[in-house]
């Protein structure tokens, strides 16, 4: 749990997306999907450590992730702690820009100003230029502290006007709802994509994900507050966060056993094999089509994209909800269904979220999770082939079992599966010891 806490902390969020799905008419729902790009706020003191895995470059990469957008234009965040932090700085009256950047070009507007203001009469005005992002705030900040006969107004989004003004205007000026450079009005634009988190939070609306545990850290370390050491006392924030979660990754793994469905890897098969005829009941359905800003999505599938996987999130709910209740109701031509018996229908799996390699299948954040029902994890120790790799190991092991290989240590592995019964995997330590004698494992 630890190890999770920590690792969360410096992994960066490249994105999020969100997929509003209205019922517009019996059963067709119309699904709004939007892509965010975000990059944490660096303004003020504010500023941020996080690592990449190179293997999420590679991945991003091959599914056309913009990182010029995510760079430049990515939307700031902020969480509670980080909140705090600005505040104190903007109560304290003595506002210091850090970034370098932002000094050379605070220098440049302050040199500028200087100069024009020792022949500026009172009432006349100048314009700065070519100012972007958070040195539309520090700019003006650094020249009122600095200068008390001067006023200063955004023009558009790249010019601030600088105005020479009386004392007492100055007064009035700093007591008006129409100060751009009002601690709420700053607060605002700094917490960036964190508003519509709030907005979500006080919503109160089912929130449904896809294996959705890693959405949930982030949510909770970036937007919310950083991650707590105790385990529980993280079950309880989300829980008061978001009171209704749905994993269709959860409910998807309990349909494919009963229903005999096809293996499907990814969100995209999932939702391909509830829209083919392997479904008994895709001829009743609920039909969930795209909004008219999202209609490159209807002519083109872009998994991966947040956007498009927040569609399909969305459309194998309603799909497996509707597959559930009409085998409740033996009637697979059932036709009219209200997202309130939907729900009803999944009570089973609300707050039920996937986990994956470890000792139980779901985490319950309304309750107690349930006791470990998988089984051991096993540990491969090699003796005799230096420099082996988990590659070789899985390589090796395949002809055997499909097990997932982690590096422990120097020569020792974590072999990870969830499809066999504890007796098979005993069985398999045989088959090991006597066939593969470089590899020794025990539990």
């Amino acid at each position: 749990k630890n190890l999770i806490r920590n690792t969360y902390v410096y992994m960066m969020v490249t994105g999020y997306s969100l997929a509003l799905v209205f019922l517009v008419f019996y059963c067709r729902y119309m699904a709004h999907s939007y892509n965010f790009f975000l990059f944490p706020a660096t303004f003020g003191q504010m500023d941020s450590e996080f690592s990449f895995q190179a293997f999420s470059i590679k991945f991003l990469t091959h599914y056309g992730f913009d990182f010029n957008k995510f760079l430049k234009d990515g939307i700031p965040y902020m969480n509670e702690a980080q909140e705090k932090k600005l505040q104190k700085g903007l109560l304290s009256g003595n506002w210091v820009v850090h970034s370098v950047i932002d000094k050379d070009k605070v220098k440049k507007v302050i040199d500028e100003v200087t100069c024009w203001m020792s022949f500026a009469e009172e009432g006349e005005s100048m314009v700065l230029h070519d100012i972007y992002g958070f040195q539309m705030f520090e700019i003006q900040l650094v020249l009122r502290q600095a200068l008390q006969d001067i006023w200063t107004v955004p023009l558009g989004s790249q010019e601030v006007m600088v105005k020479k003004i009386s004392p007492r205007e100055r007064w009035l000026l700093e007591n008006t709802f129409y100060d751009s450079c009002r601690r709420e009005q700053i607060l605002i634009s700094a917490r960036g994509f964190t508003n519509l988190f709030h907005t979500l939070v006080k919503a109160k609306k089912p929130l449904v994900g896809h294996n959705m545990l890693m959405d949930l850290l982030h949510l909770h370390d970036k937007f919310y507050n950083p991650l707590p050491e105790d385990y529980e006392e993280f079950k309880k924030n989300i829980h008061t966060l978001f009171p209704i979660l749905i994993d269709t990754k959860n409910v998807a793994k309990a349909i494919w056993k009963e229903f005999q469905f096809p293996q499907a890897s990814n969100l995209l098969e999932v939702y391909e094999v509830l829209c083919s005829d392997m479904n008994p009941t895709n001829a009743t359905c609920p039909e969930v089509f795209h909004a008219s800003d999202c209609l490159r999505y209807a002519t083109k599938k872009s998994p991966h994209e947040a956007a498009y996987d927040a569609f399909l999130c969305g459309s194998v709910l309603l799909k497996t909800a509707h597959l559930l209740l009409c085998r409740i109701s033996c009637d697979p031509a059932r036709t009219s269904s209200s997202f309130s018996q939907y729900l009803d229908v999944l009570a089973a799996y609300v707050n039920q979220v996937n986990l994956i390699r470890a000792r139980v299948q779901k985490i319950n954040f309304s309750g107690m999770d349930d006791c470990t029902n998988r089984p051991p994890l096993l540990i491969a120790k090699v003796r005799g082939w230096p420099s082996v790799t988990t590659q070789q190991i899985y390589q090796e092991l395949r002809i055997h079992c499909r097990f997932d290989v982690q590096q422990l240590g120097k020569n020792q592995f974590l072999l990870f599966s969830n499809k066999f019964k504890e007796y098979v995997i005993r069985l398999l330590i045989v088959a090991f010891n006597c066939f593969c004698p470089a590899i020794k494992a025990f539990q």
